[in-house]
C-alpha cells in the first residue's frame, strides 16, 4: 500500500500543475475537488497498483490518452498474473458435481474501489428462496466497475445453464443496467456492425462477446432482470458483501465462500 504525501504526489505531478481526469479517479475525488485535491487526498491509501498507475498519468491530459495508458497498464498487471488459470472465464466452482432441485435466483454484483482500481465480484445463489451458496473473486489489481459486473454477470450465466439443463428454473437479477444492456440490447447492433460501433472502441469487448453469446444459448430456459442497488434486498446485499470480500482476499478465481454463512454477520460486513 502507498500513503498519499505531499513528497508522492510530486511524483505524478508536473510543477504548479493539478492532477488530470484519471488521476482524480484515483484519487477518488471529481472535477469538483480540484482546487482542494491535496488537502482531501493527504493520507488516503492507495493500493501499489493505483499508485504506479498515478504517476505513470503524469501530465497525460488528453481523455483518449489516459484511458490508452489504463489498458495498457491493466495488460501488463493481466500478464503478471500467471498461470492464465486465474481467467475471467473459468467456470466457478459448483456447490455438488450435479444442481440440486428446486427454483434458483441468482444474484451477481461487482465493485471496485477507487475506478479504475481494486476490483471483485459476488454471487449469491438461492434456491427455493433460501440462500445456498455463496461466491467471491475474479479480483482484477486494476479493474473497473464494469469489468467487475460484467464478470459476475457472466459467471451467473454459466452456473444458470447447468442449472437450467438440470431442469431447474433459473432466475439471474443483476443491479447493473450496463451490464444487461451490453447483452439484451447493444450487443445485437454491435454483431450486426462487425463489432463495431460509432464513436469508437467497445470497451470490454471480449467479455461482452463470451457473455452475450452465453445468453443467447440459454434466453428461453432463463431469465434475467435488473433490480436496484442497495435497496434492502437480502441477495443484492450479500453479493455486494462477496465483492468486498473478494477485494480483501485478493482471489483471482471465482470460489465459494467457505464459512457459516450467517446471513446477520455477513450483512453487518463492510458494503462496497
Amino acid at each position: 500500500m502507498q500513503i498519499i504525501t505531499p513528497e508522492f504526489l510530486a511524483l505524478g505531478l508536473a510543477k504548479n500543475s493539478h492532477p488530470n481526469e484519471a488521476q482524480l479517479t484515483i484519487l477518488s475525488l471529481t472535477s469538483e475537488n480540484i482546487e482542494n485535491y491535496e488537502v482531501l487526498s493527504l493520507g488516503k491509501e492507495l493500493s501499489d497498483a493505483s499508485a504506479e498507475l498515478f504517476v505513470l498519468l503524469k501530465g497525460i491530459k488528453a481523455k483518449s490518452n489516459q484511458e490508452k495508458i489504463i489498458s495498457n497498464y491493466k495488460a501488463i498487471l493481466k500478464f503478471r498474473k500467471k498461470p492464465p488459470k486465474a481467467s475471467i472465464k473459468e467456470t466457478p466452482t459448483k456447490e455438488p458435481a450435479t444442481p440440486l432441485c428446486g427454483d434458483v435466483t441468482i444474484y451477481c454484483d461487482g465493485g471496485c474501489s477507487p475506478n479504475p482500481g481494486e476490483s471483485g465480484s459476488g454471487i449469491a445463489l438461492y434456491r427455493n428462496n433460501h440462500v445456498s451458496a455463496l461466491y467471491y473473486g475474479l479480483y482484477e489489481p486494476m479493474g473497473t466497475n464494469n469489468t467487475a459486473e460484467l464478470g459476475a454477470l457472466y459467471q451467473s450465466l454459466l452456473m444458470a445453464k447447468d442449472e437450467a439443463e438440470a431442469g431447474n428454473s433459473v432466475e439471474i437479477k443483476c443491479d447493473s443496467m450496463y451490464s444487461i444492456n451490453c447483452i439484451k440490447t447493444w450487443a445485437i447492433g454491435w454483431e450486426k456492425k462487425g463489432w463495431t460501433k460509432k464513436g469508437g472502441e467497445i470497451k470490454n469487448l471480449a467479455i461482452i462477446q463470451d457473455a452475450y453469446h452465453l445468453y443467447n444459448s440459454i434466453k428461453n430456459k432463463i431469465s434475467l432482470s435488473h433490480i436496484k442497488a442497495h435497496a434492502g434486498l437480502e441477495g443484492n446485499e450479500l453479493a455486494d458483501r462477496m465483492t468486498v470480500y473478494a477485494r480483501a482476499m485478493k482471489e483471482p478465481k471465482l470460489v465459494q465462500y467457505n464459512k457459516s454463512i450467517d446471513i446477520q454477520t455477513i450483512l453487518n460486513m463492510r458494503s462496497g
